[in-house]
């Protein structure tokens, strides 16, 4: 009994293992089949074969060939905008801009603006020259406070001292030419700064041969003037230099009319003297260099400016320098 026993349970026992084996021999050729689908299709390595192999053989591969997707999408979206965006708005814009706007507007302009201001525009004004630009001159001059009777039009010896007398003060060229430097003195206002700062002073300048008739700090003439020339001369026999002193002085006597040199050096209209026989007179010939005998000459019209518009009466402080 014991020997059936072990022999039938030996026999089940093989028997039992049967049908596993052949289980194991039909999925053991199952995997070899997906093997050779796998290896068929270049790339089915890089897709996840996992969901499409459970179903069959025949899935597995229509699986694989779903990674073409990738490369079929993007070819088809870069190239497609920027064709199509690029030549459409770029050459629209720039030609019909810019030749449309140059010819309408740069021709037309340029050839109206400079012919205008030639004819009103002179290039200098000297003595002899009359009109409207003269008498804009003068009214400057007398603006700035340079010494001119009256502005009528006419550039004559008048004019001519008031524009020597601002070149004097802009430190050019004293030739009574007004031209683009003596216009833009002119323009920029030049005055010369007094010494005083209070009373009611006559301030000679030597150097640059002008008086000054200044109220409290403030220049309210300013007038050509010519003085002592620095030369020996010869009077009554005696020899003398024309220099003109320097120093703080006052009227201490005058002369209200023509008076002649006592050393027969000439006449002098209206002096003032504010030391010895040194005097501020008018006279017919006031250059705008020193040529003087050692007096301080100006205009006989600002002359009788000094003594009858602004006052100069003795006691006048003339300060020289």
């Amino acid at each position: 009994m014991s020997q059936r026993g072990r022999t039938t349970t030996g026999h089940q026992g093989a028997t039992g293992r049967t049908p596993l084996r052949r289980a194991a021999l039909r999925a053991g050729a199952a995997l070899a089949v997906l093997a050779l689908a796998g290896c068929a299709w270049p790339g089915a390595d890089t897709a996840a074969p996992s969901p499409t192999a459970s179903a069959s053989g025949g899935a597995s591969a229509s699986s694989a060939p779903s990674t073409s997707a990738t490369p079929s999408v993007e070819p088809s979206a870069t190239p497609s905008p920027t064709p199509s965006a690029e030549p459409s708005m770029t050459p629209s814009a720039e030609p019909s801009g810019e030749p449309s706007a140059s010819p309408s507007t740069e021709p037309s302009a340029e050839p109206s603006a400079d012919p205008s201001p030639t004819p009103t525009q002179p290039e200098h004004l000297e003595r002899g020259a009359a009109g409207d630009e003269v008498v804009a001159l003068q009214q400057r001059l007398q603006d700035l406070g340079y010494f001119l009777a009256e502005a009528d039009g006419k550039y004559g010896s008048a004019t001519q001292q008031a524009v020597w007398a601002l070149q004097k003060a802009a430190g050019l060229t004293r030739d009574g030419v007004v031209g683009p430097r003596t216009q833009e003195a002119l323009d920029g206002g030049v005055v010369p700064r007094p010494r005083s700062d209070a009373g009611h002073v006559v301030e000679i300048d030597l150097d640059r041969q002008l008086v000054l008739a200044v109220d409290d700090g403030r220049v309210t003439r300013v007038l050509n003037a010519s003085s002592g020339n620095g030369e020996s001369y010869q009077a009554q026999g005696r020899t003398y230099r024309a220099t003109t002193p320097r120093g703080d002085f006052a009227v201490y006597r005058e002369t209200d009319g023509m008076h002649e040199s006592t050393l027969e050096l000439g006449s002098m209209w209206r002096p003032k003297y504010f030391t010895g026989a040194f005097a501020v007179h008018g006279s017919g010939s006031v250059p705008p260099w020193p040529a003087s005998h050692g007096c301080v000459r100006v205009s006989n019209a600002a002359m009788n400016w000094l003594w009858d518009d602004w006052g100069m009466p003795q006691g006048t402080r003339v300060l020289v320098y």
